[in-house]
Formats: structure tokens, sequence, C-alpha cells
């Protein structure tokens, strides 16, 4: 029996084109698979609007936010994060600095700020602050709450004011993590160390 090269030559040539044509296939959805998941859960950028963060950021700065960071890490007093900010007529991203943690008692007395009764010794010279706003009185944080200061202390406004108050955390969208306009880590800008405790009076 003769056998037909010419109908197997085209059949294992349509076999191979069907098979480039699926691994391209599979290539491109995980290429928008993976762009897909950094997009909505790992890195996205944000522009800085207004002055609320200065001089550590600055408006119109460009900031990478790391949206994974505290799925695999706990947030920190320093950190520099993005918060959902959402209520009746508003729903907007704003950044701030993370001074309050969940079951700490926060108070602002004569500018300062104080947790658990002990004095934050800040090593950047924020402006001392003119209104202490709701932490007048103690501020006792839940346990998925957290107390907020913009580094502009008296031109913003933050957890001192009603309007904003404690954070949760579901509300948190990441870490402030890279001034990609000047390629600096945020975290180095502010000359804060790793672990910043309270002050012993």
């Amino acid at each position: 029996m003769k056998r037909n090269f010419n109908l197997e030559n085209h059949s294992n040539m349509f076999k191979t084109i069907i098979t480039q044509v699926l691994i391209t296939l599979a290539e491109i959805a995980a290429t928008i698979a993976v762009a897909y998941a950094i997009t909505h859960y790992g890195l996205e950028k944000m522009h800085v609007s207004g002055s609320n963060m200065e001089p550590t950021l600055k408006e119109g700065d460009s900031v990478l936010i790391n949206k994974m960071s505290y799925i695999i890490s706990s947030i920190k007093r320093n950190d520099v994060v993005v918060v959902q900010q959402d209520g009746a007529g508003h729903n907007y991203y704003f950044i701030a600095r993370i001074m309050g943690l969940p079951g700490e008692t926060v108070k602002i007395e004569d500018g300062y700020l104080y947790i658990d009764g002990k004095k934050i010794k800040e090593k950047y010279k924020f402006p001392v602050m003119e209104n202490g706003g709701l932490a007048l009185e103690d501020i006792v944080l839940d346990d998925d709450e957290y107390f907020i200061l913009c580094d502009n202390r008296n031109e913003c406004e933050d957890s001192r004011n009603a309007n904003t108050g404690n954070i949760l955390k579901k509300n948190i969208i990441g870490k402030a993590w890279l001034r990609t306009n000047s390629l600096a880590m945020i975290k180095s800008i502010d000359e804060f160390s790793k672990d910043d405790k309270p002050a012993k009076e």
C-alpha cells in the first residue's frame, strides 16, 4: 500500500501551526494575567496633589504604590501610606503617615504627639501642631484602626479632623514606596529610623 507523503506532510505542518498558535495565545493570556495582577494587586502609580505631605512629597511628584506590601508584612509606625477615603459624596486617594497603631492610645499635647502616654521622638523636624483637633483628648484605637498625620502638620486634614478620623486597615491601599520622578525610595526621604519608638519621659 502506497503512503501519501504529501498528505502526511500537510498534516504535520497543520499540527505544528496549531501548536504554535496555542502557545502564542497562552503567552498572551499569561502576559495579560500578569499585567492585571500587577495593576490590581501589585503596583500602582499615582500623582501627589496638594501640599499635605511636604517636605517628604511635593505636589506633582509621581509615586509608586506597593499594594502587596501589607499582604506580606505588617503596617508600621512612620510608614507613608495611600488611603482610600470614601463617604458621602466623595471617594478619593490621599497620602499620609501612620503614627498610631491598633490598640494604642493617641493624644496631642502642647503640639506634640503622645502614644500610650509617651512623647514620640521624631527625627524629622515637623512643625509643632497648632491644632490637636480630636486628639486633644485620648483616642483609643480599635484592633483595625490607625491614626494618621500629614507631614505638613498645620496645612492638612488627617486623623485629627472629624472628616477623616481614624483609618481602617481595609481602606489602606498600600505603601507609598518609590518616588519615580527622582527614583528615590520614600522610606529614605523622611529620615526616620526603621522602628521609631516612643521616647521615654
